[in-house]
């Protein structure tokens, strides 16, 4: 451990457990999509879940955001939503005989977009200064959104009609793109156990705001080594020189992935990143920012597939860990 970070990394693991337990409450399952859930919330970054409907989607990052005692706003997204609908309108009041704000869902701390590719791209579009400059401009005003601010988008992969792609300037304002499949057999058993008991679920405990923003805040501390960064720079570039990709990563990747690896490392109880901590995340930050190209499609290569290989082919740097390196 880097004793110079002025981390107190026992707070940080007693904090992430808390959460992890909390949720646990009411979501049997999917502790690495909590896990994941952390990594944006500290990274102050966005999600996209992919799953099939009725695995606990929304569920998952209600509770969530009821655990960290953020405040939470649900957007359905239908072919007829408007940008005005997400971000709000000013209307005449009467009463007071003067224009007044009023604010739509997307000042929330936690901002579900449900479904997010049945809305057509105009309305789409209405994100993308939200998500990446964490304001929105309404009627030529420009107002500031919460801190926190978390985007987690929500798609149906088996859903073709009455859906729209979305555009990769959206994608890549997402810090990850993850894939909710089925319970394993013993945790969906738990499941109906639950529900046979409680239909209402579990009664959490939500975690003090100040000790959250002190969490998103602490992953500033992280110490990443220069070899480190060497190493996402190299395989952001094998991505762009692949002949299995059109589009390779952008310098967005490579700044997301850096955040992400600082949070996993903090949320895990460390104060630096290791090349694993790469690694693993690399799958989740990169494969919804690469195009294949017709012959990888042809082929039936996925771009999880691609990023495996890539990271199988770059060579791993020889890592010596913070307290070795002061002795």
């Amino acid at each position: 451990m880097n004793e110079d970070s002025g981390l107190d990394l026992a707070i940080v693991k007693k904090t992430c457990d808390t959460i992890r337990k909390e949720v646990g409450k009411v979501v049997v399952g999917y502790q690495d999509v909590v896990d994941d859930l952390l990594v944006c919330l500290v990274t102050r970054g966005h999600m996209i879940m992919l799953g099939v409907p009725g695995i606990a989607k929304t569920t998952l990052a209600k509770t969530f955001s009821t655990v960290t005692g953020l405040s939470w706003n649900r957007i359905q997204f239908t072919q007829d939503l408007l940008p005005s609908d997400i971000t709000g309108h000013y209307y005449f009041d009467q009463s007071e005989n003067k224009f007044d704000l009023r604010k739509g869902p997307i000042f929330g701390e936690i901002v579900l977009a449900d479904e997010i590719n049945r809305a057509p791209p105009k309305t789409q579009s209405a994100l993308i200064e939200a998500m990446q400059e964490k304001q929105v401009t309404i009627e030529g005003t420009t107002l500031k959104l919460p801190d926190p601010f978390l985007v987690i988008a929500t798609k149906n992969p088996i859903e073709t009609e009455g859906v729209y792609p979305l555009p990769e300037a959206q994608l890549d304002r997402f810090l990850y793109r993850i894939d909710m499949d089925y319970l394993k057999p013993d945790e969906e058993l738990e499941m109906l156990r639950r529900k046979n008991e409680n239909s209402n679920g579990g009664t959490v405990v939500p975690v003090e705001k100040k000790v959250i923003k002190k969490l998103i805040d602490a992953h500033h501390k992280v110490y990443v080594d220069k070899s480190i960064m060497m190493y996402i720079l190299n395989i952001l570039d094998e991505t762009r020189n692949s002949p299995q990709l059109v589009i390779g990563a952008s310098p967005r990747a490579g700044e997301h992935l850096l955040y992400a690896a600082k949070a996993y490392a903090l949320i895990h109880g460390r104060d630096y990143v290791v090349p694993d901590h790469v690694r693993k995340l690399a799958p989740k930050v990169l494969a919804h920012r690469i195009i294949l190209s017709a012959e990888a499609e042809l082929e039936g290569l996925s771009p999880h597939k691609i990023i495996s290989d890539i990271l199988n082919s770059t060579e791993i740097p020889d890592f010596l860990e913070p307290k070795i390196l002061a002795r």
